[in-house]
């Protein structure tokens, strides 16, 4: 699994140093692939600005962390959990989420750096807010679709004592005039003999040998029986009471049902269509803007531990599970002396901007990289 890290060091003589000793390990025990994080100039404004913005902008990170997971868990739901076709349309700007990281470049038409960084985190909250709340309207919508669809199908299958019956029953079956009616009876195998001797006899109504076995199954079969339509509240009671299940069958409904059905099936498909599209163009967005929070977090707790002038650089460090342990020896041996009170790989802290996270020397944020490798 990829652990994606965007660091931040200050640009002075020692911490370059660093950087190129840095460069030269892991080119050499190739503990990570390392590139370039291009952040532009932004305004960076009075100190308790900045100290508002850095929360504002660790509680938007979560969110719309958590807004792509749910975008992405939509993906595996709606397709039926195909990674590749989730993969396939999981895109950022066209590109694999991976290569939109390593070839990040800040988007000046969609977050001008004119803006100060509190606009900047204004237009950002509201495409995720308004992302989150069309995610539900959307998701709703395919799932009522869905829902619908499979009620009535689940009707159609099943056994014989509540499944439909328009395939196995026609038309000429069935007896309905002003005083007759065809009522369906399901009776098991063991019961045949029964019925076949006492259906007569459930009501004085019942016309004389007018049963007839219309279909049979492992369970059973479903026989026909004529009667008047007067008598046939007491019909039923009195099946009921010898274990035989009475349905009353209209052909005109099942076939309203089946017609149901065929309309609903071609309503999701269309639903499906809309759905994906949407999750495709919102994942996209979502993602993009995702990835200038992390710029920004760089920039404003660059400013806030190093000072100003600004003068920082950001680089983009991408490694596995099994080297990351020693990758974090390393950055902490080669950065120690951006804050000597760091004597650990890691310490928990609750800093401004920070937010309960793992701190280190330098200024780090992750990429988590479940987003990316679909393995949640």
């Amino acid at each position: 699994m990829t652990d994606l890290w965007v660091i931040s060091v200050p640009v002075d003589k020692t911490s370059s140093t660093s950087v190129d000793k840095l460069k030269h390990t892991i080119a050499k025990t190739k503990l990570a692939t390392c590139c370039k994080f291009s952040i532009p100039e932004l305004k960076v404004g009075i100190l308790d600005s900045l100290l508002r913005v850095s929360d504002d902008l660790s509680k938007l990170d979560t969110l719309t962390e958590g807004l792509i997971r749910k975008t992405c868990q939509c993906m595996k739901d709606v397709m039926d959990h195909a990674i590749d076709k989730v993969l396939e349309n999981a895109l950022a700007n066209g590109m694999d989420p991976m290569s939109y990281v390593t070839q990040f470049q800040w988007d000046q038409a969609r977050y001008p750096t004119s803006l100060t960084l509190s606009n900047l985190v204004d237009i950002i909250n509201k495409e995720i807010l308004q992302a989150e709340a069309e995610l539900k309207t959307q998701t709703l919508a395919y799932s009522t679709v869905k829902s619908s669809l499979q009620i009535l199908e689940h009707k159609q299958e099943g056994s014989i004592k509540n499944h439909s019956l328009n395939e196995i029953v026609k038309k000429e079956d069935l007896v309905v005039s002003e005083y007759l009616t065809t009522v369906l009876a399901m009776v098991t195998r063991s019961s045949y003999v029964k019925w076949e001797g006492t259906y007569e006899s459930l009501s004085e109504f019942v016309v004389p040998r007018s049963s007839r076995k219309l279909y049979e199954d492992q369970e059973g079969g479903i026989f026909a029986v004529t009667l008047f339509k007067k008598d046939l509240s007491r019909f039923k009671a009195k099946a009921q009471e010898s274990k035989f299940i009475v349905r009353e069958y209209s052909f005109d409904v099942e076939e309203q049902m089946k017609e149901e059905i065929q309309q609903l099936a071609v309503h999701k498909k269309e639903q499906y269509g809309v759905f994906v599209r949407w999750l495709k163009m919102t994942f996209s967005q979502v993602f993009i803007a995702w990835i200038h929070l992390k710029a920004l977090r760089v920039f404003v707790e660059s400013v806030l531990r190093y000072g100003l002038p600004v003068n920082y650089q950001a680089f983009l460090l991408q490694t596995d599970k099994k080297r990351s342990k020693r990758l974090r020896k390393e950055l902490a041996s080669l950065f120690k002396h951006l804050d000597p009170t760091v004597c650990k790989t890691d310490v928990n802290c609750d800093i401004p901007g920070i937010m309960q996270q793992e701190y280190f020397a330098y200024i780090c944020f992750q990429i988590s990289t479940n987003m990316l490798d679909y393995t949640y």
